[in-house]
């Protein structure tokens, strides 16, 4: 590693991250980026503070993408490495992605202009496709919703039932009359562990307007409530069009740190939305060494 790498601060609707650039995965090799490292660098108070870590890397110096991107490796010269704040791996995120390409183009790896139509980066959910906008945010295709069964929540010594959806991660959407601003997030749900053996995002959603605005909340497995979820803004729009009775449409989702925009086809979900690079700057040897 070398004595001071580079390290930006970032987030997509307050859904904040630490971004380390390593182009060439020379800075963060091997296990130089291991789960202490993760969560030292997300402590908010001894470290720089997020709710996770994305890591700016080709694919070729991926371990693992070879396994998880498939025949799609050779299409995907970028993959976001992301950790989720307490070390583990997450396999995507709808807000850091669009931060990853906001970074890449911030960093000169990318022109902003050719990243209109879409650039493909590996995640560990596989390939995403996302494009920079018009209107200066970002879009990403996040593939189709799949739901995988029904479950329900217990918060509060309530029982919240939702619909189990699948984004590449688990999700489990529960449509609230109760108001989600009042709920207390700082415990986690318990949920179903048969049906969510690796653990689950929990949703909990007021419909502020049938089939077209929704509002939520989000407890996030590995990190706990964030700001914004884009892959459970996205879980949450489907929950709320299927629950219309239709699979199709574009709802705005309100989440604590801002607004999304979630379109729902029958054979995709994009997700649209800002995102803001905050500062750059080096770790500190004595950081490092501590």
């Amino acid at each position: 590693m070398t004595a001071f790498p580079r390290v930006l601060q970032g987030h997509g609707t307050e859904n904040d991250f630490v971004v380390l650039p390593d182009p060439d995965g020379t800075v963060w090799a091997g296990d130089r980026l291991d789960a202490a490292t993760v969560r030292r660098l997300c402590e908010r108070r001894a470290g720089l503070g997020g709710d996770g870590v994305l890591r700016l890397v080709r694919s070729a110096h991926v371990p693992d993408a070879p396994q998880v991107l498939g025949e799609d490796l050779g299409r995907c010269e970028w993959f976001m490495d992301h950790r989720n704040a307490d070390g583990s791996y997450a396999e995507m995120c709808g807000n850091g992605i669009r931060l990853f390409l906001h970074a890449l183009i911030a960093e000169g790896l990318l022109d902003r202009a050719a990243c209109a139509e879409g650039v493909l980066v590996g995640t560990r959910g596989g390939p995403r496709r996302v494009g920079a906008a018009a209107d200066g945010g970002y879009w990403v295709d996040m593939g189709p919703a799949r739901e995988f069964g029904r479950g329900a929540a217990e918060l509060d010594g309530r029982s919240f039932p939702g619909l189990a959806v699948s984004m590449g991660n688990p999700h489990l959407a529960a449509l609230t009359d109760v108001d989600v601003g009042s709920l207390d997030l700082t415990t986690p749900p318990l949920f179903d562990a048969d049906l969510f053996p690796e653990g689950v995002n929990v949703e909990l959603v007021n419909v502020v307007e049938p089939g077209a605005h929704i509002r939520l909340r989000v407890f996030e497995r590995g990190v706990g409530e964030t700001r914004s979820c884009g892959t459970g803004a996205c879980a949450a729009a489907y929950t709320a069009l299927r629950s219309e009775g239709v699979t199709v449409g574009t709802v705005v989702v309100d989440v604590p740190g801002g607004r999304l925009s979630v379109q729902v086809t029958p054979g995709t979900t994009i997700l649209s939305g800002p995102a803001v690079l905050v500062s750059t700057g080096t770790l500190c040897p004595e950081w490092l060494a501590a």
